[in-house]
């Protein structure tokens, strides 16, 4: 304990003496967290969104002008045998205006100012959540599909699966720009802890005179690293904690019926922790590599 004390107070000091290219140090650390923290909170709101899409997966019937009772009747009868719906709905070309009048008001006119309703009647299939990335379902669209008066059939889970690959690669992307600017924080860290141990190796080489333990000499070093790296964590934390409160609502608010205030959430303790610790270590890292040139 009396050896951990020694090497805060030296840290402490070393870093009030260089306050400017301490808090450079800082805020590089800060802002590479920050974009990491950043890609990890899209990335697990993202995917916290589209379980909720994949769960109320739907099949989308369109049947053709032509459809008589017995053909939806053959529809409803492939439905009920699949084992793979929980519920479904028919939707009469009038409901299928009035919905896309709802939805795209600054169409409604244009639509109503038509000769005849060129929205066909349709299905909406609601899929059981534990089956929506079943195979069979990509099966029961194509024998509906073949089925008489069955215009076409659309499926949720094909749009949704895209958007999950384009997610995966946006995060990729992301986490590969993180590193390198974790690896900028490093060098940054290294950089400012170097200069400190410059200054001080008039201090250094009496300290090995006296046969001082080379833990002593360096630890000092290393802890001011893991300082700077500590430091930028937790402004990263802050920031990222003060983006999402302030965008939440808003984003909300402009894409109501896609995302709802339930689906986004700020990172679990546990990944707030593992940012902060993941902070220090690079700090400490930095340190270590500046520390080496105290022998």
């Amino acid at each position: 304990m009396r050896a951990l004390s020694y090497f805060l107070e030296e840290a402490g000091r070393s870093l009030w003496r260089r306050r400017g290219a301490s808090l450079l140090a800082a805020g590089t650390s800060a802002v590479s967290l920050l974009v990491l923290g950043l890609f990890l909170l899209a990335g697990s709101n993202a995917s916290r969104i589209l379980e909720r899409w994949s769960a109320a997966a739907e099949l989308s019937i369109y049947l053709t002008d032509g459809a008589t009772p017995e053909h939806r009747r053959a529809i409803e009868r492939e439905l009920a045998a699949s084992g793979l719906v929980s519920a479904h709905s028919y939707v009469t070309q009038a409901e299928a205006l009035r919905r896309f009048t709802t939805q795209f008001p600054d169409l409604a006119a244009s639509a109503r100012s038509l000769p005849t309703n060129p929205l066909p009647a349709s299905y909406d299939v609601r899929i059981r959540p534990e089956r929506a990335r079943d195979a069979q379902v990509d099966l029961l669209a194509n024998r509906v599909r073949a089925l008489p008066g069955v215009s076409d059939v659309r499926y949720d889970r094909r749009w949704l699966d895209r958007l999950i690959r384009v997610v995966g690669v946006a995060r990729t992307a992301g986490l590969v720009l993180a590193g390198l600017l974790v690896i900028a924080s490093c060098v940054t860290v290294m950089s400012v802890v170097r200069l400190t141990l410059f200054a001080r190796r008039q201090e250094i080489e009496i300290m090995q005179l006296v046969g001082a333990p080379l833990a002593y000499i360096r630890g000092p070093f290393v802890m001011e690293g893991t300082l700077l790296g500590l430091l930028g964590a937790v402004l990263a934390t802050m920031l990222l904690w003060t983006a999402f409160a302030a965008w939440r609502d808003p984003l909300v608010a402009q894409a109501t019926g896609v995302v709802d205030a339930g689906a986004l959430a700020f990172l679990s303790p546990a990944i707030v922790a593992g940012l902060i610790l993941g902070g220090a270590a690079i700090g400490c890292l930095g340190g270590v590599l500046a520390a080496r040139g105290a022998r």
